[in-house]
């Protein structure tokens, strides 16, 4: 036993408090009614609070809201954590922040029942759906305003931003990047990182489809894709290092396949990063927002759904990089900041956007074949 663990073992034999302090996790407090009878964790709309006021008194009194695998430099997270924070007075417990979406769903499970567990997910695709049945299915205010598309007809999930993928890259140590085939170049040796592994990362998934639709594949055949990352590793370009903005402003990760709005964001802080999204495989794709039906802080769950898909939230997501999944019709009715609106990414030319069937078809392929490929 190390001097930490002895102090924390005489202080816990000391005082109460201690003792409090050194105790398990709380367990989560998800019962309680609304105004109007509905349970709160079963409330599906603001209305079954008795209204937004309602809604806003419960959230407080949840004292606090859990979320998890959201950077702060991720779709402008960092801003919008603070903006909800400082407009509710609810303090936000941000947990693994570079976690990937499976990594959520993990902790999700691990910790049903405790204050600790996540009460809101942003999952990637592939992920989101399959594991619908811890979603507590919830509609926002506006969610006749978000498309059939991009939403589960009963609120169960919701896509919240989306993006392009792309490749990034430090056009001070490596030559342009102009297409997928330039990175099995010896100028790329050791080099290449992708943003988490395809089967449990929405990024990453989204990553290798791009791939493969750049030889020859296509949402529905993902297997191209898997076979360049095979040749990339034999030819010692692949790096196995999940990339941050630390290892990319380091050097350690020159080269980065990862959504469009994350490669732009290094710019900022690096002025030799450049991204391409390939023009002739582009792949778009949405993230998708939902709630842990055992959120120990239900209402807040609720409210934190309701800022995101408010004109502020989608704002916010906006000014990250990313295209809210609002973004259409508030560019129609002019709910949109327009400095924002100008800078959100357009794509000349066919853009691939894998349904779910597709995603789930891919997905399997990628669990039985990805880490034959790269080992």
């Amino acid at each position: 036993m190390n001097k930490s663990l002895l102090a924390v073992s005489a202080a816990c034999a000391l005082v109460l408090a201690a003792l409090i302090a050194c105790a398990p996790p709380q367990k989560a407090n998800t019962g309680g009614q609304t105004s109007s009878g509905v349970k709160v964790s079963e409330a599906t709309s603001a209305a079954d609070f008795g209204g937004m006021d309602a809604l806003v008194e419960a959230a407080k009194k949840d004292g606090g809201l859990n979320v998890i695998a959201l950077p702060p430099d991720w779709a402008n997270y960092g801003a919008i954590i603070k903006a909800f924070s400082d407009k509710y007075g609810i303090k936000v417990n941000s947990a693994q922040p570079d976690a990937a979406s499976q990594d959520e769903i993990n902790a999700a499970n691990q910790q049903k029942g405790k204050s600790t567990a996540p009460d809101v997910f942003d999952l990637g695709q592939s992920v989101a759906l399959a594991n619908t049945s811890i979603f507590a299915p919830y509609k926002v205010a506006t969610y006749d305003k978000i498309p059939e598309a991009y939403k589960d007809p009963n609120g169960a999930w919701v896509n919240d931003y989306g993006g392009y993928m792309s490749i990034g890259f430090d056009s001070a140590k490596v030559p342009p990047v102009t297409n997928v085939n330039d990175l099995l170049k010896p100028e790329y040796s050791g080099k290449v990182a992708l943003n988490g592994d395809p089967t449990q990362a929405g990024a990453a998934f989204s990553g290798v489809l791009m791939v493969a639709l750049s030889q020859g594949g296509s949402a529905d055949d993902i297997a191209p894709g898997v076979e360049f990352f095979r040749k990339l590793k034999a030819a010692g370009n692949f790096l196995p290092v999940d990339p941050t903005p630390a290892t990319i402003e380091s050097g350690q990760t020159p080269v980065v396949i990862d959504w469009n709005y994350l490669n732009a964001a290094v710019t900022k802080k690096l002025p030799t990063w450049q991204l391409v999204v390939p023009p002739d495989n582009a792949v778009a794709g949405y993230y998708y927002q939902a709630i842990n039906k055992d959120a120990p802080h239900p209402a807040a769950a609720r409210l934190w759904q309701e800022f995101l898909y408010s004109d502020e939230g989608q704002n916010l997501f906006a000014a990250g990089g990313v295209r809210p999944v609002r973004a259409d019709n508030m560019m129609a009715d002019g709910t949109m900041a327009k400095a924002v609106a100008d800078t959100l990414p357009i794509i000349d030319g066919p853009v691939t956007v894998p349904s779910p069937d597709q995603t789930k078809a891919a997905s399997k392929y990628l669990a039985d074949n990805w880490a034959k490929a790269i080992g």
